[in-house]
């Protein structure tokens, strides 16, 4: 070959890998853009969902399954549940099944994807713009969501015109026959471009298009999908690597199921590909059903040992000891500066608020699964709590000091108001809810349906409300404070309900509520003193704009 020949021949070879790469940049965009405006339009609602959705291994498995295909990102679901299960939101072995629907809900995204609809991408990039122009958040995210999914279908249409000229490559020929020759070396590099990439979803479709020209083996299609696979859960590790051991054991966990799917796989790769073959597939989308039964073959034998897989984890990852259970962040240097010190101060309480959500939840678990494990820590979590609220008043006392006036001085009371309230909260849940919980369990008593299922209503009601007002304590938020003081009303309505509806079935004689009468009338009680404790943080907003009163009293009618 000339030295033109050559040139010309580099000239095309640095085309192709530009409009290739290009087109795997395009596609992790346009998944990017689905993330965040999905995220935007429909964030709260998937958590909840996630939080939620795990009483049992079917629902854990559909909410992780529903979650990814949603925020096209198995990574972003693997993350979001490590938060929850750090506090406490979703018990260890759920979390373990929500990851095999994730996994699932990747596979299914491959598949839909390489349909062949890339036709439709223009008019969903242009009814995303469209939609984007609305003026709610919700209406924002979907447009932002729509033209993510444009471009997606928009890069597979690119990644197919960048590798039509790899088919006639002599390069491509011979770097395809060193991968088939070394199995172990192609799984390690479609591993490593999924954690450069942090998206299996985006290797997956690569190794489809390199599929489409026809020089890949059935093989060795499988093994770069089992690569995929591998690497698709090492981002997730990383991104917890430096985080709470409780979080590190669900990452962890669903790297090794997926490494040990690649190793009892590797080996019988040739016989996978026969099956494969011998099945009415389409070859040109061999990759994605390769990837979807690999998940789903991967669920299915990992299910059953989702809670050998918890403990295993927890002996592997063991809880590190917390030296530093004082503040984090009362800084006494800051006292010069009123507003930095302010700040302190509320990051400070929110770790109070962050801490009663805990208790809370695991008070909560315990009442629902009869389980006194959770309820192990109370004690040593409330004292936490009575620490830190002790340390944030001598602290914002000293700021005091200093003369504080105006905004600062109204800021300064309202966080000081409000870690008081969580403390009381603290006490409230260890000597009262903690306790009859105890009671419950210890005496194997059973509350009747109607009466769980309202109990069960008012932990979830208020748990909801701790985090609105932890929303509202640090934005002071007008709309959200007058929606939590409605919350109030919503509360005194349900425990009264709750109680007159309990008393109903004394009458009528029902066994178990006669046997757990006083424990249902005192857990009503002590989560609607919990609730008036929460709402407090609405005062001061509201007070500030006349909407409270100094009494709830109606003034009488003259000569009444």
């Amino acid at each position: 070959m000339s030295c033109r020949g050559i040139s010309e021949f580099g000239m095309e070879s640095t085309i192709v890998i530009i409009n290739l790469f290009g087109a795997v940049a395009l596609l992790l965009f346009g998944l990017a853009q689905v993330k965040d405006g999905v995220t935007r339009a429909f964030g709260t609602r998937l958590r909840t969902g996630l939080a939620t959705g795990t009483q049992s291994g079917l629902r854990s498995f559909v909410s992780g399954f529903v979650a990814t295909v949603a925020l096209q990102s198995s990574t972003a679901t693997a993350l979001t549940v490590a938060s929850f299960v750090e506090r406490d939101l979703i018990r260890a072995r759920m979390a373990q099944i929500v990851l095999l629907g994730a996994n699932v809900g990747t596979a299914v995204t491959a598949w839909i994807v390489a349909t062949g609809i890339e036709w439709l991408s223009p008019l969903l990039i242009l009814v995303g713009l469209v939609v984007h122009r609305g003026g709610s958040t919700a209406r924002k995210g979907g447009g932002t969501a729509l033209i993510g999914i444009g471009l997606m279908l928009l890069s597979l249409h690119l990644l197919s015109m960048a590798t039509e000229p790899m088919r006639e490559s002599p390069a491509l020929s011979a770097f395809i026959r060193l991968l088939d020759g070394a199995w172990p070396v192609a799984l390690a590099l479609t591993a490593l471009l999924a954690v450069v990439s942090s998206s299996s979803l985006a290797v997956v479709v690569l190794v489809l298009s390199l599929a489409s020209t026809g020089t890949l083996s059935t093989e060795l299609i499988i093994v770069l999908i089992l690569g995929a696979n591998l690497g698709g859960a090492i981002p997730p590790v990383l991104a917890t690597f430096s985080g709470p051991a409780s979080a590190r054991r669900i990452t962890t966990g669903n790297l090794v199921v997926r490494a040990i799917g690649c190793l009892i796989t590797l080996p019988l790769v040739a016989f996978a590909a026969e099956l494969l073959e011998t099945l009415p597939l389409n070859p040109a989308k061999l990759p994605v059903d390769a990837h979807l039964a690999f998940n789903i073959a991967l669920a299915l034998l990992a299910w059953p040992f989702s809670g050998l897989l918890s403990d295993l984890m927890k002996r592997l990852i063991p809880t590190a000891e917390d030296p530093d259970t004082g503040p984090k962040f009362l800084d006494a240097q800051a006292l010069s500066t009123p507003v930095v010190a302010l700040a302190n101060a509320t990051r400070e309480v929110l770790r109070v608020g962050d801490l009663i959500e805990r208790m809370l939840v695991r008070v909560e678990n315990a009442f629902r699964h009869n389980d006194l494990a959770p309820l192990a820590e109370i004690e040593a979590m409330e004292k936490r709590v009575d620490n830190l609220q002790q340390e944030v008043k001598i602290y914002l006392s000293k700021l005091g000091r200093e003369g504080l006036e105006g905004e600062n001085l109204r800021r300064s009371l309202a966080v000081m108001d409000y870690a008081i309230n969580l403390e009381h909260t603290g006490d409230i849940i260890e000597k009262g809810l903690g306790e009859q919980v105890r009671k419950k369990i210890s005496g194997s008593l059973k509350f009747s349906e109607d009466g769980y299922q309202e109990l069960k209503n008012l932990f979830d009601l208020t748990i909801e409300n701790l985090r609105i007002a932890q929303t509202i304590f640090v934005t002071g938020d007008f709309n959200l404070a007058l929606r939590l003081m409605e919350m109030k009303v919503d509360v005194r309505k349900a425990e009264k309900l709750s109680a007159e509806r309990h008393l109903e079935r004394l009458r009528d004689g029902r066994l178990e509520s006669l046997q757990t009468s006083s424990l249902h009338l005192d857990i009503l009680r002590d989560l609607k003193r919990i609730n008036a404790h929460i709402v407090s943080v609405a005062h001061p907003i509201l007070d500030d704009s006349g909407l409270l009163r100094e009494s709830r009293l109606r003034q009488a009618e003259p000569g009444a």
